[in-house]
């Protein structure tokens, strides 16, 4: 769920000025996992504007201090919310880690960077969810070492069906600043798209494995 209306459109304006977020239904992007998209997200050129990644470090930080209080640490889902996890863990002045895909092999041989000890509470911070199930993986990989993992905190969700399902079974608590609707409701209004492209765009969202543009 989105945390607040206003706050998910001032995010997704943001987003679309500084082209984190491109849309083009007439020519698809190709995704790592070979799904045509109208759609490529990339949060980390957030990082580059000042006002832009202060504005999602301090929505972030508002979000787990009013879900959670303060948790032991901050976890940042490696390798894109490395970044804007240590800020959110400035923010608040918390312990940060991160949780890698799987664990290195060579050296100390971690899956988790960082110092967390048993029991301790953390909020994981995920740049982006699509079908959530890499960011649950590093839910997986805190949990084995009987860390208490509180929620997910995540600046952007496609709110793509399967997610929803996943982030349900495996009994995590998302929260995020902006989502895909709200996305598309200002790329409209804005004039970022055109207004016969948002039901192309609506469509893919529907069954994004599927479509073929």
């Amino acid at each position: 769920m989105i945390f607040e209306k206003n706050k998910a459109k001032e995010t997704a304006e943001f987003l679309l000025q500084i082209k984190a977020i491109k849309l083009s239904p007439k020519n698809p992007f190709t995704w790592a996992s070979g799904w045509k998209s109208p759609i490529y997200c990339d949060n980390r050129i957030a990082l580059s504007h000042v006002n832009v990644r202060t504005y999602i470090r301090e929505v972030l930080s508002k979000i787990i201090d009013e879900k959670y209080g303060k948790p032991d640490a901050i976890a940042g889902v490696a390798t894109g919310a490395i970044a804007i996890g240590a800020l959110v863990a400035q923010e608040l002045g918390l312990p940060f880690i991160y949780v890698r895909p799987e664990a290195k092999k060579h050296g100390r041989q971690n899956q988790i960077e960082g110092q967390i000890e048993k029991h301790q509470s953390v909020v994981v911070v995920e740049d982006l969810i699509s079908t959530g199930g890499s960011s649950l993986k590093a839910v997986e990989a805190l949990r084995e070492q009987q860390v208490n993992v509180k929620g997910m905190v995540a600046i952007f969700s496609y709110g793509f069906d399967v997610a929803v399902q996943n982030f349900a079974d495996a009994n995590v608590e998302l929260t995020t600043i902006s989502d895909y609707d709200t996305l598309i409701e200002q790329a409209v209004a804005r004039e970022y798209v055109a207004e016969e492209d948002q039901f192309t765009l609506q469509r893919w969202r529907m069954k994004p494995s599927e479509w073929n543009g």
